[in-house]
């Protein structure tokens, strides 16, 4: 069994018997850039589009400790913010395909 296999199954059951899951990744094991293909690999393994995008904005920022800062659209936050074409709740492979960066602020691609 290749390992991609394994680590899908613990995700599944991890996520099946009520652990919080955070996004995270390593991806020195693979091209820079791609990391978003995770979502898809989470939904694969039972959780809803809904829970791998709060996997990697409520629950990352909460482990991190940076839930003032991050992980959620507020007033007073970093305003860190993507857009994507279409619903990433319908189909969670949009979030491979930004259309716009937002961070602290500061437009780094798309429309200003």
């Amino acid at each position: 069994m290749i390992v991609g296999v394994k680590i899908k199954e613990a995700l599944a059951r991890s996520h099946k018997a009520g652990v919080t899951v955070a996004f995270g990744t390593d991806m020195g094991v693979g091209p820079h850039g791609q990391n978003a293909r995770e979502f898809g690999f989470m939904v694969e393994a039972g959780m809803r589009s809904r829970e791998a995008i709060k996997a990697a904005t409520v629950n990352a920022a909460k482990l991190l400790d940076l839930s003032d800062e991050v992980g959620t659209i507020a007033s007073g936050k970093s305003a860190d913010v993507i857009a994507v074409d279409s619903s990433p709740l319908d189909d969670v492979s949009v979030l491979q395909r930004v259309a716009f960066v937002m961070a602290r602020g500061v437009v780094h691609l798309g429309v200003t």
